[in-house]
């Protein structure tokens, strides 16, 4: 009986550890998620932002005064999510008439790109106007314990034809926590350079450049920072929100379980905000711009939407009506708020006198991603973020100053979020720093049309690891180290990116990884090295189906 008993614990112990070794991805993930959301932030009671207020009276006429500047960053946004290029959420039922008419007031950049396929390492050259090669801000940081379960549900997938994700084991939380991935303070941003011209910099809303008091925003030449602390819009149980989860997301699950509804002023405690995200961080802006009317300001609009986690106000959701899935109808929802503060903006500015003189810029950090399960987002282009296709880093790009630039300017010559840097120092009158290299072109005179705007080699670059292109002229060379793979294409005939000439254009591949090379020779090494590498399929949402011969690229972050 006692051999009976012991070989019959003994099956069990082997039975339970063999259902332990084939679920060890989701036990993996759920440690990880319960420990993200043991470390929420507990955000105070909502209180009033105490922002600096300016001069009562201006000192000189708006027209002889540096232009104030207003830069709208959005984050994830799809290029066919503004109806400006013909496109528009559900074929344009939902239409973005205030981003429209931003675009129409001033220069439309047909040819726009984002600094890669990611946010951090875009707003890094948007702030910077310099290359990762240059800055070794490379890679987007991550928040602790995330990695761990992007790699424990990309195990827990099953079977697929892609790679399997590949976790760095020289990288983790412990060596190079997310508190110590930031923007260097010896590289020089924007909002410092125009403190030479006396400017009030102002930044609000999302900053992703570090969270440690040397790399926030009030110690990288911003005078107020209004911070999202956690990523909420509102609480998921608010009686005036509708969420949608993405169950076949593992980013998504994270978020869910790590955000809470936070925001913090000058590093100071967090506290709840006073609204929903988009429309309160709009409401703040409005008293910004009243507060600042008579001198000179800088103010950088960081929306969060319309990223994950989708979360809409109820009257937004009820105004779009009805869609396939309900993610598509809240992630509609989204981008109607985001067009609304537009507009509450370019509305202010007229109501203060201020519209003639302030450049307004428009633009978003990259592609919006294929991890929303939403097809169309990025029509007509192939990729999503997380890749350099075109999908992943052309975006919109408009500038708006009625004093220089004329309504219905078109620019068809290629910019790219390292150009904003030099373009608006241009602009307020502030000379370039001496000590570095500045990758960005002023793009103002071919905005103004008074001269062209010119780039050595015409060429523009983005990396992410061994997974580097370039674009020269009407060539772009992508080449995924990884896997060794090539593809290229000529974007004046192939501008979504169908057909790889690689194979029959080798004279061309040569001279364009010739200019990869030189881009690379004197490249500083990256600030910290990747944690994980992902296969990304080029032309399938997340909840699709990939199968055998589906393209995909593998990204280091």
């Amino acid at each position: 009986m006692l051999k009976k008993i012991g070989l019959a614990a003994l099956v069990a112990v082997l039975v339970i550890g063999a259902v332990a070794w084939f679920n060890r991805a989701a036990i993996i993930q759920v440690i990880a998620l319960n420990r993200a959301k043991a470390n929420r932030i507990e955000a105070g009671p909502t209180r009033p932002v105490p922002w600096n207020q300016g001069p009562a009276k201006a000192t000189m006429p708006l027209a002889e005064r540096p232009p104030n500047i207003i830069f709208i960053l959005l984050d994830d946004l799809g290029y066919n999510d503004i109806t400006t290029f013909g496109g528009g959420i559900a074929g344009g039922r939902v239409p973005t008439p205030n981003i429209d008419r931003l675009a129409a007031q001033g220069a439309i950049f047909s040819q726009s790109y984002a600094g890669t396929g990611t946010c951090a390492p875009s707003r890094a050259m948007l702030m910077t106007g310099r290359y990762p090669t240059r800055t070794g801000f490379e890679f987007t940081p991550t928040p602790n314990g995330m990695t761990n379960v992007l790699a424990a549900f990309a195990e827990s997938r099953g079977e697929s034809p892609l790679p399997r994700m590949e976790v760095n084991p020289a990288i983790n939380d412990e060596i190079m926590p997310f508190k110590d991935k930031g923007l260097p303070s010896s590289e020089i941003t924007i909002a410092e350079l125009l403190k030479q011209q006396n400017y009030h910099t102002v930044h609000i809303g999302k900053w992703h450049l570090g969270n440690s008091p040397q790399f926030l925003p009030n110690a990288q030449g911003f005078d107020e920072s209004l911070l999202m602390h956690s990523g909420l819009y509102l609480p998921e149980d608010d009686p005036n929100v509708v969420n949608a989860k993405l169950d076949f997301d593992p980013i998504d699950k994270f978020l869910w379980a790590a955000l809470s509804f936070a925001a913090s002023y000058n590093g100071g405690e967090p506290f709840k905000p006073g609204g929903y995200l988009t429309d309160w961080w709009t409401d703040e802006t409005l008293r910004v711009i009243e507060a600042n009317r008579n001198r000179p300001f800088f103010l950088h609009l960081a929306h969060w939407a319309p990223h994950t986690p989708l979360q809409a106000t109820r009257a937004d959701y009820d105004a779009v009506g009805a869609f396939p899935t309900h993610r598509e109808r809240v992630y509609a929802a989204m981008v109607r708020a985001v067009d609304r503060s537009v507009g509450r903006v370019l509305d202010k500015l007229e109501a203060e006198g201020l519209a003639e003189n302030t450049i307004v810029v428009l633009s978003s950090d990259n592609g919006a991603p294929g991890y929303i399960g939403i097809p169309q987002v990025n029509a007509p282009y192939r990729g999503w973020k997380i890749t350099l296709f075109e999908g992943g880093i052309r975006v919109p790009m408009f500038v708006k100053w009625p004093a220089r630039i004329a309504p219905g300017t078109v620019v068809d010559t290629p910019v790219a979020h390292i150009d904003l840097f030099p373009s608006l120092a241009a602009a307020a009158g502030v000379p370039l720093p001496h000590d570095r290299v500045i990758d960005g072109v002023n793009f103002m005179p071919a905005a103004s049309g008074t001269g062209p705007l010119k780039r050595k080699d015409d060429a523009i670059f983005w990396q992410s690891g061994q997974y580097r292109v370039v674009r020269a002229g009407d060539w772009k060379l992508q080449v995924d180290g990884n896997q060794n793979k090539l593809w290229l294409f000529n974007l004046a005939t192939d501008p979504t990116e169908k057909t790889n000439l690689a194979n029959k254009q080798p004279q061309k591949v040569a001279e364009l990884k010739a200019l990869l090379a030189a881009h690379h020779a004197n490249a500083v090494p990256s600030l910290w090295a990747h944690s994980l590498i992902s296969p990304i399929a080029i032309d399938k949402t997340l909840d699709q189906k990939v199968v055998e011969g589906d393209e995909y690229i593998l990204w280091a972050n």
